[in-house]
């Protein structure tokens, strides 16, 4: 199992006042994303748990585009990851923020 931890500091604390969402599954070709509103404003959080190894580069790409677009701040976000491609990634990211804003799945 490999650990990767990210920080990011965003242009806005994360819109909603939900308190916490988890979406997606671990299961083959997906990942489980857990977010939790526990840090100040602006800054983000994410760690992620894959068995995949080699890929830091490609996490730290798909998780700065993701801060870019949804602004996560105030959120740590937590991935326990079971080979999922980067598209399936940033879709249980932004679920994972809708979630939070709207308060509900």
């Amino acid at each position: 199992m490999e650990i990767l931890k990210v920080h990011h500091k965003t242009r806005s604390p994360a819109a909603g006042t939900v308190g916490s969402a988890l979406v997606g599954v671990v299961a083959s070709g997906n990942l489980e994303v857990l977010l939790e509103r526990t840090l100040a404003g602006t800054d983000c959080n994410v760690e992620i748990a894959t068995l995949v190894r080699g890929y830091d580069d490609v996490w730290k790409a798909v998780v700065a585009d993701f801060v870019e677009r949804a602004s996560p701040g105030g959120l740590r976000i937590s991935i326990n990851d079971s080979g999922a491609r980067p598209d399936t990634v940033m879709l249980r990211l932004l679920q994972g923020v809708r979630t939070m804003e709207a308060g509900h799945d």
